[in-house]
């Protein structure tokens, strides 16, 4: 073996016509991260939609206007549905007068039952009266079935005037609550050509003018949250594993140039891009910058661990990931963690070894 090293080691040293690059381990903070890019998004982005086809009158508010949750913000052209609010009003209304208006049909059933009351109680005295005059065989017996037959017909009549008015109530009742359920629903048509806002925030852009034609498929405006942002960060697969909520992420954005900001991550997306072959994560500034704008684009390092006090030497002079060259020829060593530079070693060598940087 020593043999073998030896060897190794002259060979090396001979086919080293320059100088051969020499360190010693060093002690020093190390951070374990992951790259990742970044994009800043408002809180809460969507884009808005029409329910129907149609055309834009008028955009209610202007790019970077701020506006509250249920503001109209974009008008469509919906004559036809202004007509069907109308016509489903005044069927409301007409309903519900002939259920309990001056001139409701009820009132004149009403009448007539207590014409037929009144007629009830006639034929009924007449009748007891008859019926007493027939039980001391008095009058005849064609009288007397004569009033009892009016008696039964009045009786009758009463009852079924009763059950008309009754049943005529029940559908003034349901034609109320149809003209009604019309009228809710032409409202609610007519409601759909106003876009409104669901949330409160800035409108980021808007995508279409007065005039143009408006479908179901096309946005009409972007609106987010005007103060809180979140990073939106895409992370290979191989590095998803290392990855929790809490971890700390330091952010740089392009637009601040080599300033760093400090972000937490607070969710990790479970799908997969299959296009991208990434995961999205999103994080949150612990200090927003002073100014910020949807699609403001940078980068990330997420922390997964760091040492303060780690072994550490450069990755290039490493061999086949885990053997270093020293003095007496290669060396297997066990590493720990590592950042895009320098890896820290954990077993092998110590920070006495001189090491030798690999052709």
């Amino acid at each position: 073996m020593k043999i073998f090293t030896l060897i190794f080691i002259i060979l090396f040293f001979i086919s080293c016509s320059e100088p051969v690059e020499e360190i010693t381990p060093r002690r020093a903070k190390l951070v374990e991260s992951v790259y990742s890019s970044a994009v800043v998004q408002p809180d809460s982005l969507y884009k808005a939609y029409a329910n129907v086809i149609g055309i834009l009158e008028n955009n209610l508010v202007e790019e970077n206007d701020q506006v509250g949750a249920g503001t109209p913000i974009i008008r469509l052209i919906n004559i036809a549905p202004e007509l069907n609010v109308k016509n489903a009003k005044l069927n409301v209304e007409k309903a519900r007068d002939n259920l309990s208006g001056p001139s409701a049909i009820l009132k004149s059933l009403e009448k007539e039952i207590k014409a037929a009351k009144l007629r009830l109680r006639n034929d009924s005295v007449n009748f007891l009266r008859q019926k007493r005059l027939w039980e001391q065989n008095i009058g005849s017996k064609l009288n007397y079935e004569n009033q009892k037959l009016a008696y039964e017909l009045s009786s009758n009549n009463l009852q079924l005037l009763k059950e008309e008015y009754e049943r005529t109530r029940n559908e003034l009742s349901i034609q109320v609550t149809q003209a009604l359920n019309n009228y809710r629903s032409s409202a609610y048509s007519s409601e759909e050509f106003t876009i409104h806002s669901k949330i409160n925030g800035t409108i980021y852009a808007l995508y279409k003018q007065p005039g143009e034609i408006v479908n179901t498929i096309e946005p009409l405006a972007l609106i987010g949250s005007t103060n809180n942002f979140v990073i939106e960060l895409m992370v290979d697969e191989m590095d998803i594993v290392k990855l929790e909520i809490g971890q700390k992420t330091l952010l740089t954005l392009d637009a601040y140039g080599s300033q760093v900001f400090e972000a937490t991550v607070k969710k990790i997306f479970p799908a997969k891009n299959e296009g991208s072959q990434t995961f999205k994560i999103e994080a949150v500034f612990i200090k927003n910058p002073p100014k910020l704008f949807p699609g403001l684009g940078g980068e990330a390092n997420i922390i997964i661990a760091e040492k303060q006090d780690a072994l550490i030497i450069p990755k290039e002079f490493l061999i086949d990931e885990n053997n270093v060259l020293t003095e007496d020829g290669p060396v297997e060593i066990v590493t720990g963690l590592q950042d895009l530079e320098h890896v820290e070693i954990i077993s092998g060598i110590d920070e006495n070894e001189t090491l030798y940087k690999p052709e």
